[in-house]
């Protein structure tokens, strides 16, 4: 070991003597109290001290520049954050709103979830993540806090199609809240209309449409939607009545279904009465 430093002192032992006598320069300039030796030590300070001011930019510099990094990844994690409880804040509203419908009946509602939409095609629809398992069956009624929304049409164990409103097959007994006039809630590929309204029945643009008591689908007192236009076509017996859904399918995102068992016996009593009339 004492050979190994040995032998390094005299590789660098040039540099070895040149820092020594360095120091031993620097410590006797420090002890000299001549004016001249003064002098020399106070340019040095100044200007050890300017160069230390400005070398002291570049750590300065790289400190800012992990410093802004950091606060930036904070300000996309606190925005992450602020949009998810704006998420789950917008989500309460529109759950607790579906838990008033809830209360409006001695009826079970089931919550589900919109996992899939078409809502481009003559028979729109939508894909609930309800199904029999969670008794949900065909024939049940869909609704919305804002109104109704439609019908199931299929179910399997753990899935649900749900014919809407704007749907070519959909059908459904409606009345104008105001006046209790009743029609028939179709659509016809492009518009919500209220069928089978004479000309001389009162409504009026702004009436509100609610489902009927002649339905055995759908529950009465259900909101549809707004009565937007009328018009009349020369010849015509009926008035074309456009209703405007109060549901925004579009932003849609939660239901219930109405878990209610039509009247079995009223229904297949229909039935007998219509095959009767149709012979």
């Amino acid at each position: 070991m004492l050979e190994r430093l040995y032998n390094l002192f005299l590789h660098f032992r040039e540099y070895v003597f040149l820092s020594g006598l360095v120091i031993l320069s620097l410590v006797l300039l420090s002890l000299n109290d001549a004016p001249q030796v003064k002098q020399i030590r106070t340019i040095a300070t100044v200007v050890l001290g300017v160069i230390q001011d400005r070398v002291s930019f570049f750590p300065a510099y790289l400190r800012l520049g992990t410093e802004n990094s950091i606060l930036r990844r904070t300000n996309i994690e606190l925005a992450d954050q602020a949009n998810q409880l704006r998420e789950a804040r917008l989500e309460n509203m529109r759950l607790r709103r579906l838990l008033e419908l809830k209360g409006r009946g001695n009826y079970d509602f089931v919550a589900a979830k919109i996992v899939s939409k078409n809502l481009t095609l003559l028979r729109n629809t939508l894909t609930l993540d309800v199904g029999e398992a969670d008794g949900v069956h065909t024939s049940m009624p869909v609704v919305h806090d804002a109104g109704l929304v439609g019908v199931v049409v299929a179910a399997s164990r753990h899935y649900s199609v749900v014919n809407i409103l704007l749907n070519t097959d959909f059908r459904a007994s409606a009345k104008i809240q105001r006046s209790r006039v009743d029609g028939i809630v179709a659509w016809d590929g492009a518009r919500l209309t209220l069928k089978n309204i004479a000309k001389t029945l009162d409504i009026q643009q702004g009436d509100v449409l609610l489902t009927s008591e002649y339905s055995s689908t759908y529950l009465p007192g259900i909101r549809i939607g707004l009565v937007s236009a009328i018009s009349e076509k020369p010849g015509s017996l009926f008035k074309e009545v456009v209703i405007m859904p109060s549901v925004d399918f579009i932003k849609l995102e939660e239901v219930f279904v109405m878990t209610s068992v039509p009247d079995q016996e009223r229904i297949d009593l229909e039935h007998q009465a219509e095959e009767r009339f149709s012979r």
